[in-house]
């Protein structure tokens, strides 16, 4: 769940870099950029910026939501379909999903005029009424905010984003302020301490961003007033260890995890590094010296590079000429492997963001009493679910109101791919049904299996 922030790579720039620093800015464009003709996009001006963010209906059903993104803009539709625009050597391409294929379906859309056809379909914008914000956090620190609600007058979910390890301003990149309201469902986004328009240093202190996603969900029910139905919190990634401890002093109506674990970070560290060797073809005896690996370089994470290298540089002198060293990454053990013990004692603090290394998610959830549902995604290589898995269902039978569902054959962020040659994945949509999934429960709406036909769904007792 990327908790290290790149602390090492390279080691000049790990001695060099500034530990804050942020995500890219999108191109600088004209401000009607004509776009060439090409098999799925119309021609006309796109711009990289989150005016051009939004989403509609398409007639019939469905809808498709568009967010800047990754130098450009990218679409999702509610079916799990998706695609970039991407400003590329002064023009704009369309690509399908995360590859570099050329867009094949043909998408009519502008900055100026949005979403005017997808697939021979006519779409019509969603309206809604956006309230803009500032609020205090943990600290006093400021924090900027946005409430967005569907168009009306009566009482909706309310659904408050709570970050994952992302560095980047979710105002501006979260798929969800468009997602939500386009079924029906309220959403309040903010900026993590540190990025965008919000104030503070990054980090990835949980208790601290615990404290900032209570103070969220305290101004998302002030500004909604009497539009606010029920309220609830959804953590992705990262945010499935913050969510359940914001849960505590906010008292929602439902608490929604997506691809998070309840092992600690470290352990998370270990059980990636461990598949890294078993993908790579090697059998147990290999795999549980990646843990030990693992293990020794979680206690030199911890101490913040203070303590553990004797066991570490031992470890390492022990196993570096195996066949199956090269393969072990995991969140941090592959890069800490790559250096000596006086870099890392001088490069290390360097990068440190605060994370919570030790924090075990299990005893939080035990507090938790309102209806949860936490979605895993079932081929998850930065948050192996195996171990949450185990014990979310052990929760279930001692009939805490959890419900799992499980989207086998996917990855982080829900994403489905395809293996290419070289045994690497080729990211290309989105798990059919995730998006209706996290709005139906928010709406109180029942989280059945024929309603999802590719999730494996155990409903709380």
């Amino acid at each position: 769940m990327k908790q290290r922030g790149k602390f090492l790579a390279p080691l000049l720039a790990i001695l060099l870099a500034s530990c804050t620093s942020q995500m890219p800015s999108l191109p600088d464009m004209p401000a009607l950029l004509a776009m060439p003709s090409m098999p799925g996009l119309a021609a006309g001006p796109v711009a990289g910026d989150p005016a051009c963010g939004g989403s509609w209906r398409l007639e019939g059903s469905g809808g498709v939501a568009v967010t800047p993104a990754e130098q450009g803009l990218r679409w999702r539709a509610l079916d799990g379909q998706t695609g970039r625009f991407v400003f590329e050597k002064g023009t704009w391409n369309a690509y399908s999903g995360w590859t570099d294929r050329l867009e094949h379906r043909q998408i009519e859309f502008t900055c100026e005029g949005g979403l005017t056809h997808f697939e021979g379909t006519s779409a019509t914008p969603v309206e809604v009424v956006v309230q803009e914000t500032v609020f205090t956090g943990a600290k006093g620190t400021k924090l900027a905010g946005r409430l967005v609600l569907p168009a009306g007058d009566g009482p909706v979910p309310v659904v408050v984003q709570v970050h994952g390890s992302e560095r980047y301003s979710a105002l501006a990149h979260d798929s969800f302020q468009h997602l939500l309201p386009l079924q029906g469902v309220g959403v309040f986004i903010y900026d993590k301490r540190g990025t965008g328009a919000s104030k503070g240093d990054y980090t990835q202190d949980f208790s601290l961003l615990a404290t900032d996603a209570a103070f969220a969900a305290a101004e998302a029910r002030r500004l909604a007033g009497q539009r606010l139905g029920r309220l609830g919190l959804h953590g992705a990634s990262q945010g499935g260890w913050v969510a359940p401890m914001a849960a505590l002093s906010v008292k929602p109506d439902f608490v929604i995890v997506s691809y998070g674990m309840l092992e600690s970070p470290l352990a998370e560290n270990r059980a990636q590094s461990i598949q890294d060797v078993a993908d790579a073809g090697f059998g147990p005896e290999a795999q549980m010296a990646a843990g030990m690996l693992a293990d020794a370089a979680g206690v030199v994470m911890a101490s913040d590079f203070k303590s553990g290298f004797a066991e570490l540089e031992n470890l390492k002198k022990t196993y570096k000429d195996e066949p199956w060293y090269s393969y072990v990454r995991g969140e941090f053990t592959g890069e800490i492997l790559q250096y000596p013990e006086v870099a890392l004692r001088v490069a290390g603090p360097l990068r440190s963001v605060g994370t919570s290394w030790r924090h075990e998610g299990e005893p939080v959830l035990r507090q938790v009493s309102v209806p949860v549902l936490w979605i895993l995604a079932g081929a998850d290589r930065e948050a192996p679910p195996a171990y949450t898995r185990s014990r979310l269902k052990t929760l279930q039978y001692e009939r805490r109101p959890i419900t799992l569902a499980e989207y086998p054959g996917y990855d982080h962020g829900m994403r489905g791919f395809g293996i290419l040659p070289d045994g690497s994945r080729e990211y290309t949509h989105i798990a059919p049904g995730y998006y209706e999934m996290v709005a139906d429960f928010a709406a109180g709406i029942p989280v059945v299996p024929e309603t999802y036909p590719e999730a494996v769904i155990s409903p709380g007792r």
